[in-house]
């Protein structure tokens, strides 16, 4: 072989390995060009009291993240939500949702007097309110009549993330609508950077706006009253409210526990509808639309509607859906003796043929002595669910 030759080899290798290396690292640029890498938010694993169910009501597309629950604890406190800047005009879910009142207004509410609430229309609410806490645990459906619920054939009622978009748009709550929350929510320093951080994007959507706030609401667990204590053997109950707890849990006493649950169930409600024999006609401005029965279309379910979690319940009157009743000591006594039978009456109403359970007023005291077993104080205060100190933009807000 010349040399011209053998130097001929070595510079066509040569070219051939350029060529090959460069080949090589084009496909490792296109490669990783298309597989960017995934965004992942901080997964947060919800403390369950003890003795709770399980089965949780979270969406597949919305897990519990650390970054999404901060930034729906700031929606859920900021009157801004409802795309308004005046200060009369603005409502957030935190204005009829106060967490001193188990996330209810209260009966005791300045604003909302006598615990009616309405919203920024005037226009009251078709009912009252529900205690927006252990809905985590609910898969039943929500509202007094369940119409959110996850068979609905409406799209947009079947998950708690749908209640958002109803309160918005609803002209009994904030009457506004989705394109004026998103820009409103868009234009304040701090929120794009909390939703990318949340979801992955700066660009405000309401989906992610109903997403964030689902999961601080599904974070509102209360699970630590007297009675859980009482549960962990960690603190004994009176004589009162153990008697109290023995009427609440047999028939033959309160029968109060095949609606609201009791240590078997301690959600203290099955959050299944009933009619409890408040009425015996059904004709009134919302029964006729607002019952279970115009969801279900069964004619049991006249007149039937949520059976309300007991807990915190010392601090969510009025009662009922409709609010007749102010007081624990009117609930009790409706019990006892005020029942209206009807067509529809709920086969669990065991002594609808007396009027009412018949309750004497040693017993009656020892029932409410047990019922405000149920009140968690921890959850009343816990910071962790309270407004914060100041708004993505430094601001206090409303």
């Amino acid at each position: 072989m010349t040399m011209k030759a053998f130097f001929g080899r070595i510079i066509t290798g040569f070219v051939l390995l350029l060529l090959v290396s460069g080949l090589f690292f084009l496909s490792c640029k296109k490669e990783k060009k298309e597989t960017p890498e995934e965004f992942q938010a901080t997964p947060y694993t919800l403390p369950i009291p003890k003795f709770f169910p399980t089965k949780l009501n979270i969406e597949d597309n919305n897990p519990l993240t650390i970054e999404g629950i901060a930034l729906g604890r700031y929606l859920f406190y900021d009157g801004r939500i409802d795309g308004r800047t005046d200060p009369d005009s603005m409502m957030s879910c935190s204005t009829c949702h106060l967490q001193s009142r188990s996330f209810e207004c209260g009966i005791d509410n300045t604003h909302f007097i006598g615990g009616y609430p309405y919203g920024v229309t005037g226009i009251p609410t078709p009912h009252v309110m529900l205690p927006m806490i252990n809905l985590v645990f609910n898969n039943e459906g929500y509202l007094w009549n369940g119409s959110i619920w996850p068979g609905n054939p409406n799209e947009r009622k079947r998950r708690l993330e749908d209640l958002v978009w109803m309160a918005v748009y609803a002209p009994h709550e904030m009457k506004t609508d989705s394109f004026k929350v998103k820009a409103m929510i868009q234009s304040i320093p701090g929120y794009p950077d909390l939703f990318k951080k949340a979801f992955g994007s700066d660009v405000v959507t309401f989906e992610n706006i109903s997403r964030a706030i689902a999961q601080f609401v599904r974070t509102l667990v209360s699970g630590n009253s007297k009675f859980d204590k009482y549960l962990r053997g960690e603190v004994q109950l009176t004589n009162q409210e153990l008697n109290g707890y023995v009427l609440f849990s047999t028939e033959s006493g309160g029968d109060c526990f095949h609606c609201h649950g009791g240590s078997g169930n301690p959600l203290f409600t099955t959050n299944l509808f009933y009619n409890n024999g408040k009425d015996s006609i059904f004709t009134g401005v919302y029964e006729d639309t607002r019952d279970r029965y115009h969801v279900t279309g069964n004619p049991m379910d006249i007149g039937a509607y949520k059976a309300p979690t007991l807990r915190n319940v010392s601090l969510t009157g009025p009662y009922m859906h409709d609010g007749r009743f102010k007081t624990l000591d009117e609930v009790i006594n409706f019990y006892s003796e005020g029942l209206v039978r009807s067509p529809y009456i709920s086969p669990l109403m065991h002594h609808i043929g007396t009027g009412g359970a018949k309750l004497n007023l040693s017993q009656k005291a020892d029932l409410k002595a047990f019922i405000l077993t149920l009140t968690d104080n921890d959850f009343l205060t816990n910071p962790a669910f309270s407004k914060p100190a100041a708004f993505p933009d430094g601001t206090t807000g409303k």
